[in-house]
């Protein structure tokens, strides 16, 4: 008698498997008191990441900053922006309130924008090591290799870039036939939604083994720069200088190994290796940790975007 009920259930999920075209994210932590903590704190993060990355780019435009490095930087403050809206809110919605389904379009949506921010994120990683390069090895260089409109280009073909590998992802990953059950084991819509697929995804994980090596030649880009520019500061006369320019570089390369490592070990692992319980911790990472510390490495070591910080943020909070 105490199996009927379960029976019945179990049924009734099938059957809403079945019919509904509705995706289900059982979320990263489960319907408890000690979910509930955990989420407060993840909501607490999010809105660090939010008020930082908002303040930033308001900061940027007020301040009249227009040095190619502050184009760049509002538009990673932008991309920050944007991964943690598309993830963190439906996820705090669905433990309040119980309702744990996503539609199609909204997962659609969800791993479109996810996908592009990482994407274009790491391309601009990459320009901002380049900028830091040329500005401390060639500073003569800089009004050349540099300049705005090169600025402009390089945001241009990243969003570009981003999007269409993010587009060709999405479509053919929600274009798989789904089995019985439609539960993505995950707190957001990405390629682990390949495990409901009832026909072989061979080719759908090979795209993702080549988008995400090719992930990893923006983070070459970074590393070799920055070991460029470690160099000269090493060989800087002022000890003062030297020790604050190096306390800086190792911040910035600390915070990009932060957004890369996760990431990269997530995605270019086989699925048979994946858990993915450890897939939804190594998401906090690179869609909340890092779009929060963002705004604070790249503002608290730089006195001109430090100085007008005050009247940014009470323009924001009047």
């Amino acid at each position: 008698m105490e199996k009927e009920p379960k029976l019945k259930q179990d049924i009734s999920v099938e059957k809403w498997n079945q019919t509904s075209h509705d995706f289900v994210l059982p979320g990263p932590f489960p319907p408890n008191p000690a979910g509930l903590l955990l989420l407060l704190l993840i909501l607490f993060v999010f809105l660090l990441a939010s008020v930082g990355n908002s303040a930033m780019i308001r900061l940027l435009r007020r301040a009249r900053l227009h040095a190619p490095m502050y184009l760049l930087l509002s538009q990673l403050s932008l991309m920050d922006l944007v991964c943690t809206s598309a993830t963190v809110p439906k996820t705090a919605f669905d433990l309040l309130s119980g309702q744990r389904s996503i539609s199609f379009l909204g997962c659609a949506g969800q791993s479109f924008f996810f996908l592009t921010m990482a994407c274009s994120e790491g391309q601009l990683l990459a320009s901002m090591a380049y900028d830091r390069f040329v500005a401390i090895c060639h500073p003569l260089h800089c009004p050349v290799r540099v300049s705005k409109r090169v600025c402009v280009k390089v945001i241009a073909a990243s969003w570009a870039l981003g999007s269409t590998n993010s587009l060709a992802h999405t479509v053919y990953a929600l274009r798989l036939p789904s089995c019985r059950s439609r539960a993505i084991d995950h707190f957001f819509c990405d390629v682990a939604m390949l495990p409901l697929a009832c026909t072989d995804t061979w080719a759908c994980e090979y795209m993702v083994f080549v988008s995400t090596s090719l992930f990893l030649l923006p983070f070459l880009g970074i590393t070799a720069p920055y070991g460029r520019v470690l160099f000269a500061v090493f060989h800087m006369r002022s000890r003062e200088g030297r020790k604050k320019a190096f306390a800086t570089r190792c911040t910035h390369l600390t915070v990009v190994t932060f957004y890369y490592a996760p990431f990269v070990y997530t995605y270019l692992r086989p699925r048979s290796l994946r858990s993915p319980a450890e897939d939804k911790i190594l998401a906090v990472f690179y869609t909340i940790l890092t779009p929060m510390l963002n705004p604070i490495i790249y503002s608290l070591r730089n006195e001109e975007v430090l100085g007008p910080w005050p009247g940014c943020l009470g323009a924001l909070f009047p």
